[in-house]
Parts: structure tokens; C-alpha cells; sequence
């Protein structure tokens, strides 16, 4: 899995929102904030799933230890899939809304560098 530093990334839409003028714009700021939380939840994730193991045991009502892929691998392929649409939508808002300060050539870094879901684990 790359390590993504998406605190960093996240810092450069701010940026880049600031650079056009949009960064005080409600729908900016409400996806923003959401697009914060899904970055916190995914940066959670990827630590329990780094300190743990991909399975997880589960007792069923016979006694018997079955075994299970890992709950937190799931949550973060979700939150990842929401964390690019919500970048996507940042990326709209930013070039819809820009004050004519011309096409934003740093969104396409932005593009490129979306999470990751996990494979392999």
C-alpha cells in the first residue's frame, strides 16, 4: 500500500482554494470539513489495520473460532471510495467557482494523488 500523506494533500486543496478565491464559499468549507473527517477516519483505519492482522476471530454460538477477513478493511475501502468522491466534488467546486483566475493546473496533481484502496492485505 503507498503511504499517502493526506494530511498533506489536504493542505494543498486548501491552498489551492485559496489561490482561487473559493475557500470561504459554504459548499466549500461543509465538503471540506467532511473530506477532514474522512481523512482522520481513514488515517485511524490504516493504523489499526497496520498494528493488527487482516483476519479477525469471531466465536459462533457452538463455541467454534471462525475466522474473518477484517472489519476495518471494508470500512476503509468505503471511506476511501467517499474520500475520492469528496475530492471530486472539492476539484468541482474549486474550477466552477474560481474568480477568473484561470484553470487551477494544480488540481491535476491533486487528481493523481486520490486514495488508494487496500489490496493485498
Amino acid at each position: 500500500m503507498a503511504d499517502l500523506d493526506l494530511n498533506h494533500q489536504a493542505r494543498e486543496i486548501l491552498d489551492i482554494a485559496e489561490k482561487y478565491g473559493v475557500e470561504q464559499n459554504f459548499l466549500f468549507i461543509t465538503t471540506f470539513k467532511r473530506y477532514q473527517v474522512q481523512t482522520m477516519i481513514l488515517n485511524d483505519l490504516e493504523k489499526t489495520l497496520r498494528d493488527g492482522n487482516a483476519f479477525a476471530a469471531n466465536e459462533d454460538v457452538n463455541g467454534h473460532q471462525k475466522l474473518y477477513v477484517h472489519p476495518a478493511i471494508a470500512e476503509y475501502n468505503k471511506t476511501a471510495a467517499a474520500a475520492n468522491k469528496t475530492v471530486q466534488m472539492l476539484i468541482k467546486i474549486i474550477t466552477t467557482l474560481r474568480d477568473g483566475k484561470g484553470k487551477p493546473k494544480e488540481l491535476d496533481n491533486i487528481c493523481g494523488q486520490q486514495v488508494m484502496h487496500i489490496e493485498g492485505i
